[in-house]
């Protein structure tokens, strides 16, 4: 399953309403630490497919979305389980601390 783009259009449907955790990764195009937090994310969905649901915010495309989740600082990485947030990192994180997230 490639990663996902999420939008305030498809959020609800994708995120809250998700059989599956699903972990979102808030980014921005102009973010260095977002630029090299993107490909551990997009290996961590390639690996996860069927156990966990990977989507992508932009937060400036998405302005919304990151205040009401109060994202101060990119990359933030966000899993939902039963539509409700479970747990946040903030910062580059490695692979294995995602897997950890996940369990």
């Amino acid at each position: 399953m490639a990663v996902l783009t999420i939008t305030k259009d498809n959020f609800q449907q994708e995120v809250l309403n998700s059989d599956i955790p699903v972990l979102v990764d808030f980014w921005a195009s102009w973010c260095g630490p977002c630029k090299m937090f993107s490909p551990i994310v997009d290996e961590f969905a390639q690996e996860n497919q069927g156990k966990v649901k990977v989507g992508k915010i932009n937060i400036d495309e998405e302005p919304d979305l990151a205040a009401q989740f109060r994202v101060m600082s990119i990359p933030t990485a966000m899993l939902f389980e039963n539509g409700q947030v479970k747990e946040t990192l903030v910062g580059v994180q490695p692979k294995a601390r995602l897997e950890a997230m996940t369990k």
